[in-house]
């Protein structure tokens, strides 16, 4: 039965009498969630194999609180990272990053992982490029049923400057993100159907019919156009060429059977728009990707906390109004409170990681994470794509190194790509540039 929440109020006036009423659970906020009762593995059961996972908190961070006032191994954290204290050897603060080409504000998760100008095509309100993830998909995708997951609170790829999804092809062209847990959960490990089978598989002829048609225009068109206009045809047919490769791969997976996943503990009804539901949705979202990744059904994933110019606290609180905070002072402490609250979300899933062994480790020393914003909102409550918050967490087998506050002055500091091409690398995608790279980052690897 569906559950309805009666106030103190109503039941005064009903009663026709003013008496000090005890809290009744009739009168609590009707949560869709509950705390989560999930059971991470003991061990893996696949092959050891490098794996990465982008998390993204919009409206920037209390930067005072956030970054180190000292730097090196034997820096003392901050307050706000004191939320993860007891990872601080698995994990590095890097600070003074930022995207020099990107225009900041809230269009933070779209150039987060790609360091694109938006508007650096002349006649062109909006253009973005390849995704740092989307690298480490190509290399890894062949090997797993799912390229790569892009995950949100919003599904769907959002608007131009207001993406629901971090993550972008080869034409920059948004990847749409899933922000459902039932649904998630549903397609990574509930069983197709014979007919169900039946169905994609038509479904992928009548794609491939439909792609060859257009690679058999766009080449009798070719010989007819300009050089500038041949350029772009590439483009697309590489699109093309890339969505082929996907089908091709989707088609072969058809018949081999999903992992058998038991739904025990893990609050598939928890609702990401839902203030109430804010610990719960985000906690299985993170165990759905840890279940992902234990059983190789990916490698790559992407994760937006929270749409750019949205998202609660813990608690509920408003995310994007206290990062607009002007410098007040109150406003910072409701800020860091968010931001400590994101923080043992992410500890959380670094917990379910290190306790789950693989070969001669355990699953956080082959998973790289990325964790920060697209947006610093500084001292005064300004939207900068300088001096970034930024984590990176993991990947001990790959050889990237913990345990210290990597410090740069924002004003000299090297590119953000710099940064998202040596986790790239570690995870052994072969390439040797990204973005606006002008090399690896000293320090991290």
């Amino acid at each position: 039965m569906k559950s309805r929440m009666i106030s103190r109020r109503a039941i005064l006036r009903g009663a026709g009498v003013a008496l000090a009423l005890p809290l009744l659970d009739a009168m609590q906020p009707h949560l869709n969630g509950a705390p989560s009762t999930f059971k991470h593995w003991d061990k893996s059961l696949v092959a050891p194999a490098p794996r990465l996972i982008c998390c993204y908190i919009p409206n920037g961070v209390n930067i005072i609180d956030w970054i180190p006032k000292d730097s090196g191994t034997n820096y003392t954290l901050s307050p706000t990272l004191e939320a993860i204290k007891e990872y601080r050897q698995d994990f590095s603060v890097i600070s003074g990053l930022g995207h020099p080409a990107s225009q900041g504000g809230h269009s933070g998760a779209d150039t987060w992982l790609t360091g694109a100008n938006l508007k650096s095509k002349p006649g062109f309100d909006y253009t973005n490029s390849m995704s740092v993830d989307q690298i480490v998909a190509a290399a890894h995708g062949p090997k797993t049923r799912f390229g790569s997951l892009q995950l949100s609170d919003m599904s769907g790829t959002g608007s131009a400057g207001h993406s629901h999804t971090l993550s972008f092809d080869i034409q920059g062209t948004p990847i749409p993100s899933e922000n459902s847990p039932r649904r998630l959960f549903e397609r990574l490990f509930v069983p197709e159907t014979a007919a169900d089978r039946k169905a994609l598989l038509q479904r992928y002829a009548e794609r491939r019919s439909v792609l060859d048609d257009v690679a058999r225009e766009s080449k009798a068109l070719n010989s007819r156009l300009g050089i500038q206009d041949q350029r772009k045809l590439d483009e697309y047919l590489s699109s093309v060429r890339a969505t082929e490769k996907q089908i091709e791969r989707m088609a072969a997976w058809v018949d081999i059977p999903k992992p058998k996943i038991q739904e025990t503990g893990l609050q598939l009804g928890s609702k990401p728009m839902d203030g109430h539901d804010r610990p719960m949705w985000i906690d299985v979202m993170m165990e759905l990707t840890y279940l992902a990744f234990v059983t190789d059904l990916t490698r790559v994933v992407t994760f937006e906390w929270s749409r750019e110019a949205g998202g609660y606290g813990g608690g509920g609180e408003n995310h994007h109004e206290l990062s607009h905070h002007g410098g007040d002072a109150g406003m910072l402490k409701k800020l860091a409170e968010i931001d400590k609250f994101h923080l043992s979300r992410l500890g959380k899933f670094m917990g379910m990681l290190k306790s789950t062994r693989e070969g001669t480790g355990n699953l956080l020393d082959r998973t790289a994470i990325i964790f920060g914003s697209g947006m610093n909102s500084g001292i005064g409550g300004e939207h900068s794509p300088r001096n970034l918050p930024l984590l990176v967490a993991g990947g001990r087998n790959l050889g990237l190194k913990h345990g210290q506050h990597l410090a740069h002055d924002p004003a000299k500091a090297p590119p953000l790509s710099n940064l998202m091409l040596t986790v790239a690398k570690a995870t052994g995608a072969p390439v040797s540039s990204f973005s606006d790279s002008t090399g690896t980052l000293k320090g991290i690897s």
